[in-house]
């Protein structure tokens, strides 16, 4: 997609972090838009900053974990005058902590909203976006779809299946025209480490500064991925070197996660036998036992 100016965006999760300055980029680039998230507050907030620009905007509050408000803002986006050329999944969450410790409930949740929203919503957009030129689909997964990491299993499995789907898409439309791109960025600075689904307060962690980006560079290096026909677009430098060795040398990524691992294993078998032993029996127990 090279012009960008006059074409309508829709960009999902865009009350804060990259759904936020990627419309705003996408504004200022003359690109009209329809917002979409669940906390309407912030979408409005982002609906007044990129009306700076002099664009259209739309909004439709949903929630991407609900399969009807997902329908619910394909059918508004089919419905604005000339619909959309351009769509953003982008709307996410994440969970944090042990995986044999995440209760189904969450692990249902992150697939169902980092994952099957976008395909979802994708699917009933993707007549429309067929029908018309120079058309795009942005899909924002992670590195965390390219490199599986510790005590984020369902973010991951969420991430990896939105990388697939992506690539499956290009392979079928991108020859007949059809742009679209898998946006793989590291660790990000948004609230969304802060908003974390997690066990205990304990599994809240706030990676160090200097292994993050901001969601600026992200959207900067989006916008130029879409501008591109970019196949997949990694953001940050850690997130780089994590690609390019998982690539060319899997071995040895497998063979850092693995430092540690009899300590590890103690640790692990330590926290189940605790869990596994009765607790003690308390002073009335005993005399009711004794009687």
């Amino acid at each position: 997609m090279k012009i960008l100016k006059g074409k309508r965006a829709l960009v999902t999760g865009a009350a804060s972090g990259i759904g936020r300055e990627l419309a705003l980029r996408l504004a200022d680039q003359g690109m009209h838009l329809l917002l979409a998230d669940r906390d309407e507050p912030g979408m409005a907030e982002t609906a007044r900053i990129a009306a700076d620009a002099g664009v259209s905007i739309a909004t439709q509050q949903y929630d991407a974990s609900i399969t009807e408000s997902v329908s619910a803002l394909a059918r508004a986006a089919e419905h604005l005058p000339g619909g959309v050329d351009l769509l953003v999944n982008n709307a996410g969450i994440a969970y944090y902590g042990p995986t044999d410790r995440m209760s189904l409930e969450h692990f249902d949740r992150v697939i169902s909203i980092n994952m099957l929203s976008h395909i979802r919503l994708t699917q009933e957009l993707l007549p429309m976006l067929l029908s018309r030129p120079d058309t795009h689909i942005l899909n924002v997964c992670s590195i965390m779809g390219l490199v599986g990491l510790p005590k984020v299993c369902a973010y991951n499995a969420a991430k990896f299946g939105l990388v697939g789907y992506t690539e499956s898409l290009r392979s079928e439309y991108g020859p007949q025209g059809l742009g679209v791109t898998a946006l793989c960025p590291g660790l990000v600075r948004t609230n969304l480490f802060d908003t974390a689904l997690s066990k205990t307060v304990q599994d809240h962690k706030n990676p160090p500064r200097w292994t993050t980006t901001t969601a600026e560079q992200v959207a900067k290096a989006a916008i130029k991925g879409i501008r591109r026909n970019r196949r997949v677009v990694v953001v940050e430098p850690i997130a780089k070197t994590l690609c390019v060795l998982k690539r060319f040398a899997p071995g040895l990524v497998d063979f850092a996660l693995h430092i540690g691992r009899k300590r590890k294993e103690a640790k692990r078998l330590a926290y189940w036998a605790a869990r596994q032993t009765p607790p003690p029996i308390s002073n009335d127990e005993e005399t009711r036992e004794a009687a």
